[in-house]
């Protein structure tokens, strides 16, 4: 089961995603086909289930469209 970072990561991406893909102004099928997904998939992305894909799928999806996925990790601040 994802933990909530895990699923709050997983929505940024498909937001970003989402973005990019709708700023191509292709069909949903020609956007899939350059995603290499078939078009429910990318309908499924696009509709955010973000249950539906793991990290590692999603930041492949984003590569492909071109985007680039950073990735921080920093330490926390303790008290006391």
């Amino acid at each position: 089961m994802p933990t909530a970072l895990q699923l709050a990561l997983r929505r940024t991406l498909i937001k970003a995603i989402t973005k990019h893909v709708e700023a191509w102004g292709k069909s949903q099928q020609g956007a899939a086909r350059k995603l290499g997904l078939s078009q429910p998939r990318l309908n499924t992305l696009l509709n955010g289930h973000a249950d539906a894909f793991g990290l590692d799928m999603l930041v492949a999806i984003a590569a492909k469209a071109g985007l680039q996925v950073r990735v921080s990790a920093v330490r926390r601040y303790r008290t006391g």
